[in-house]
């Protein structure tokens, strides 16, 4: 084995002539030809093409950059303009902001610019049309506390239905709202079905667990 090792170290690769390397060095340049020949070939018959591609490609680059900014650029504004009006307590300027923005910032513009003027039109714009549940909910609650009294307790009940499930950040709030109204009329039948729906739910907060436990 030692020896065949010792051998085959010895051995040496054949040394190409003159005319072998020639022959490779135009071997490649004929190479490099064709291969230039049909690049040229396929760009003049797919050039356009990829020329349209590659516009067309940033182009859409572009759009799409100057689109973020100028998202960006308009939410910043919203931000500033909905900070200034805040400070100014500047109803109408919520109330356009409330117009022109979407989603949450446009309700919690809507809700601010009640809390200033108390104009109930703007808590029912909220619940037929605010776009988070979070402040149609709020709303409905707000409307209860404002025209409660004028409600029955069925009526109560169904106005906040929407609230009554635990998809809503008002639902054990709802619940004891009424529980407190069907008390307030003396019926302790369905106040106390409320109160034991929030007793008995251990997920419920200790504080509206508490306050459900004192109306017992």
């Amino acid at each position: 084995m030692a020896n065949m090792l010792e051998r085959n170290k010895k051995v040496k690769a054949p040394q190409k002539t003159m005319q072998e390397h020639a022959e490779d060095a135009l071997y490649r340049e004929v190479w490099e030809d064709v291969n230039n020949e049909k690049t040229q070939q396929f760009l003049k018959k797919y050039g356009r093409y990829l020329i349209a591609a590659a516009l067309g490609i940033m182009i859409i680059v572009t759009g799409i950059q100057i689109g973020i900014r100028a998202h960006n650029a308009t939410k910043i504004a919203m931000a500033e303009n909905y900070e200034i009006a805040l400070e100014d307590a500047d109803v109408n300027a919520l109330a356009s902001i409330s117009q022109n923005a979407s989603g949450a910032t446009a309700d919690l513009a809507l809700f601010q610019a009640y809390t200033l003027d108390k104009d109930v039109a703007r808590l029912e714009e909220l619940v037929k049309n605010g776009e988070t549940r979070e402040f149609r909910d709020l709303a409905r609650l707000h409307m209860i506390a404002l025209r409660g009294d004028e409600m029955d307790s069925a009526t109560v009940e169904e106005y906040l239905a929407p609230l009554d499930t635990k998809e809503s950040p008002f639902y054990y709030t709802a619940a004891l709202t009424i529980a407190q109204k069907y008390i307030s009329t003396g019926d302790r039948i369905n106040a106390n079905k409320w109160i034991d729906k929030i007793i008995g739910d251990s997920d419920a907060p200790a504080v509206i667990r508490a306050d459900a436990e004192a109306l017992r």
